[in-house]
């Protein structure tokens, strides 16, 4: 059994943890819509850019997961957050996805959201799902060949949400 998992707000030192996480993560091809050969400074301006609160997940003084929460839509959608979520593979099974979205949900609403949204759920990531509707979430939507999964071709992806 691990040692508890620490959550914090990302900083710059973080950063090559957080690279290392998201290389392994879209090397496959099959959960996120980056392209595996995505650069250091394409994902990480991405993931850790002005319009996005990024956070790290620590056991043992080592990052085993990262997310960030945004602004869903501009303005008028403004509400509704928006978040995206990677965990180390070789921790997984740890319960870092859950202790993330628990701590995701609690900060978006502490942040002044009031729903939170997944705009493509890949509907194969059969462990991503599950553990989104444990944490409350409903699919409302299915979107035909969403996804262009490296192994299994087109597929379709899940909106999810739940209100906060």
């Amino acid at each position: 059994m691990p040692n508890s998992i620490a959550i914090r707000t990302a900083i710059a030192q973080d950063f090559d943890q957080v690279w290392d996480i998201i290389k392994q993560v879209i090397s496959t091809g099959d959960t996120y819509v980056f392209a595996p050969d995505s650069s250091r400074e394409k994902m990480l301006a991405y993931w850790c850019g002005d319009d996005k609160h990024t956070y790290v997940a620590i056991i043992d003084e080592k990052i085993v997961g990262t997310f960030f929460i945004k602004d869903n839509q501009p303005d008028l959608g403004s509400h509704v957050a928006n978040a995206s979520f990677m965990t180390l593979p070789s921790a997984a099974r740890q319960g870092i996805g859950t202790a993330m979205g628990k701590f995701s949900l609690n900060e978006a609403r502490r942040l002044g959201f009031k729903a939170m949204q997944f705009n493509i759920v890949v509907k194969s990531n059969a462990q991503a799902v599950r553990l989104w509707e444990k944490l409350g979430f409903k699919i409302v939507g299915e979107v035909p060949d969403a996804f262009n999964h490296q192994k299994n071709g087109l597929t379709n992806a899940y909106i999810m949400w739940r209100r906060l």
